[in-house]
């Protein structure tokens, strides 16, 4: 089913590129985006194509709440990494907040996810797909570089991409490093970087890492994203290939990526 876009569009904004990516192709097609945003990285680019920028922690539901209202938004797009370690600082949530996540049974990305979406949806504002702006950035099957896998690495991606998916569906984590056959690291609260660096320190080098989308993945948020910074962290660390799944994964600044995964040795596929 197709919706209708508002001119104003809302954006919850985590760290990194893509909530900026949003921002610009979102302005580029017409629309005013005014942007609350999580994190510190990404202010000053968020600001040179969001209309406003209100700085909130996490926690502080009752000002998102009010922004929200006051600016009389009703779609809103949530893009970007917000680290769960938020959760262990419980003293900079409000009140609200607070009321929110003991309503949890369990603190996993999926539960919390939704419960924010369904306030949200309470006060008739439509969470909307996190591709809809950025549908460009969305990875076909195939290799994306010069590298072309090997039969070892194949193996390993066909396990990885099993094993991620097995994570998927208990919530864990989208990606996972393999080596020989062998799981070296599944992703749990620590993030895809540093589950490459874990895991790429126990293969020594080789290692091929592959990141998934969860079973019933859920559009309106954690759409699995790769940049840069995935593949720097992998050649730090001496991994040689990276798959992510196709047309359910986003990379961010394609080009860049592709280009330092062909001057680096790495291997980068869509299966």
């Amino acid at each position: 089913m197709s919706i209708e876009l508002e001119h104003k569009q809302g954006l919850i904004a985590g760290d990194g590129t893509l909530p900026v990516k949003m921002a610009q192709y979102a302005k580029e097609n017409g629309f005013e985006v005014v942007c609350i945003s999580l994190a510190k990285d990404n202010v000053s680019q968020l600001k040179k194509y969001c209309s406003k920028v209100y700085s909130c922690h996490p926690g502080e539901i009752n000002r998102i709440e009010k922004i929200i209202k006051d600016e009389e938004l009703k779609q809103m797009t949530f893009l970007g990494k917000v680290h769960k370690r938020v959760l262990l600082q419980l003293h900079k949530f409000d009140s609200r907040a607070i009321e929110i996540l003991k309503s949890v049974k369990r603190l996993n990305d999926d539960e919390v996810m939704l419960l924010i979406v369904n306030e949200f949806e309470k006060n008739n504002i439509t969470v909307l797909d996190q591709t809809i702006f950025i549908k460009n950035l969305m990875i076909p099957a195939g290799v994306l570089g010069k590298h072309k896998p090997t039969e070892a690495q194949m193996e390993d991606v066909n396990y990885g991409f099993w094993l991620a998916k097995e994570m998927g569906k208990v919530d864990v984590g989208q990606s996972v490093v393999i080596k020989d056959k062998m799981a070296m690291a599944v992703e749990a609260i620590e993030g895809t970087d540093n589950c490459i660096k874990r895991g790429a320190k126990f293969a020594h080098k080789g290692a091929s890492v592959v990141k998934v989308a969860k079973p019933k993945q859920d559009k309106r948020f954690d759409i699995p994203t790769v940049g840069l910074k995935t593949l720097k962290t992998m050649k730090r660390y001496k991994a040689s290939l990276l798959a992510v799944e196709a047309n359910e994964t986003i990379i961010v600044d394609q080009e860049k990526v592709i280009k330092y995964a062909d001057d680096n040795n790495i291997v980068l596929m869509a299966v």
